[in-house]
């Protein structure tokens, strides 16, 4: 072959081959996704993973499989891979976080590492979406369930409230002639009539009461009451009290402060004054709540709504009432939170989960058994809404609806955790002073002054407050 013959072959084949790989990338061009599509265009050919972390029971796990299906036959170009964490939730996320191993979509505990890794610019600013969103908005939502790093900087939204409420053994109450513990927030007991109640409730060995003067409070057969010493729990006290962990300002401590000391000083009197509630050595003889009250080792407590749950599987006359009131009604309202990170490839699809996930549909067996409540205001104020998940319940007793979801949607404070800055190490320093405090040993007084100094070199601000 010559070699001006063999060059045009060569320049022939060198056409032919360029003309292949033009029409290749014309295909490929073709059939491209259209990135910009939002997640709902099920006419995007984008094939999308998202990834989430959740801790819980297999109850609790089982209303996110029901979003998550629930969210891909509304979004089919969008898979989502659940990752149970069963055990040491919180090590093991922050691993993966410090690996680059980071989920698009994670439960978040706001006590824990929701803050440290907000601080470091983990999350996305919810409130961006809030501000567009056409379905969801703060106003939407139950009150104090939002989660800010700082005010305008949204980090978390909680998939479900908790509050609190005065839980009770119907048949104690009917057998002793008492009348039972109000369900109006209205007419909510002042503290000293829940004490004297309590003190009729609480029975020895020998049949007396905590009200006769030959009562024995070292053979105590039925305690009248069981106030925890969690903060969680005696919290609704401190801010009944006009109390707080810290002060308005964010610069000094709270719990040292008269308002918050009477009410730490009057739950010590419960237990070593009055008899009529377990102190923490006596508490390790206590089942938990639905036994307790079940089994009438306690006429009274003071518990999580999610109580109910247990309390309608024990199969007795358990009731609800609110709790006791010392200046005004308050329950302080915790709960997780789904935060979305900033690592995401696919922030608006990420949120159109977050919200699938906060569906009360996908919940509604956790919502009727009494373990959840939904965070949507609506399937609170909207009576076909709310019958969903309160009548003809077990596990929604008559005095439910006023005791709980009146009072959460009025008398709700967000949780300590969301708003005391460096909260954890403050703790760390206030839980074993009350310890002295709960066994008698020192006053609420003594015990709070004692570690003041130390707490204040802790307090860091407050979360709700513009810096």
């Amino acid at each position: 072959m010559s070699q001006p013959r063999k060059s045009v072959f060569i320049t022939l084949a060198l056409v032919l081959m360029l003309a292949a790989v033009l029409s290749a990338c014309s295909k490929s061009n073709t059939a491209s996704p259209d990135t910009s599509a939002s997640s709902g265009n099920s006419g995007s050919k984008e094939n999308i993973k998202l990834r989430m972390t959740v801790w819980g029971s297999p109850e609790e796990v089982a209303p996110y499989k029901k979003a998550i299906q629930n969210f891909e036959a509304k979004h089919p170009s969008v898979k989502v891979e659940l990752q149970h964490i069963a055990a040491d939730y919180d090590t093991k996320l922050t691993t993966m976080v410090a690996g680059n191993d980071v989920p698009d979509i994670a439960m978040m505990e706001s006590g824990t590492i929701a803050f440290p890794m907000a601080e470091q610019g983990k999350f996305y600013n919810l409130q961006e979406f809030l501000d567009t969103d056409a379905d969801i908005s703060p106003d939407t939502l139950v009150p104090n369930i939002t989660y800010s790093l700082e005010p305008g900087n949204v980090i978390g939204i909680g998939p479900g409230p908790e509050s609190f409420a005065l839980f009770y053994n119907e048949d104690i109450f009917k057998d002793a002639g008492i009348e039972p513990p109000p369900s109006n927030v209205a007419d909510a007991w002042t503290w000293d009539e829940f004490v004297e109640v309590a003190k009729k409730l609480t029975v020895d060995t020998n049949g007396k009461t905590a009200a006769d003067p030959d009562f024995d409070p070292k053979k105590i057969k039925q305690y009248g009451a069981n106030i925890s010493t969690w903060w969680g729990v005696y919290s609704n006290f401190i801010y009944s009290n006009g109390g707080d962990f810290i002060s308005a300002d964010g610069k000094t401590f709270g719990l040292n402060q008269p308002e918050a000391v009477e009410a730490l000083q009057k739950i010590s009197d419960l237990m070593n004054v009055h008899h009529v509630s377990p102190s923490p050595v006596q508490s390790k003889n206590i089942p938990a709540t639905n036994v307790a009250l079940q089994t009438k080792k306690v006429a009274m407590t003071v518990d999580g709504q999610w109580a109910s749950a247990g309390l309608a599987q024990s199969k007795f006359n358990f009731n609800v009432g609110v709790m006791p009131v010392m200046k005004e009604p308050v329950t302080t309202v915790v709960c997780g939170m789904f935060s979305i990170f900033k690592s995401t490839k696919h922030p608006q699809e990420t949120w159109e989960l977050l919200k699938a996930l906060l569906d009360p549909e996908a919940s509604i067996d956790m919502l009727t058994a009494g373990t959840w409540m939904p965070s949507p205001k609506d399937w609170y104020t909207d009576p076909a809404l709310l019958a969903k998940w309160t009548e003809n319940l077990e596990a929604r007793p008559s005095g439910y609806k006023e005791a709980i979801v009146d009072v959460i949607l009025t008398k709700g404070h967000q949780t300590p955790t969301g708003y005391v800055k460096n909260f954890n190490n403050i703790m760390d320093l206030v839980n074993p002073a009350l310890d002295k405090v709960w066994l008698g040993q020192q006053t609420a007084q003594e015990a709070m002054d004692s570690i003041a100094a130390k707490v204040q070199a802790q307090i860091k601000g407050r979360r709700d407050i513009k810096e």
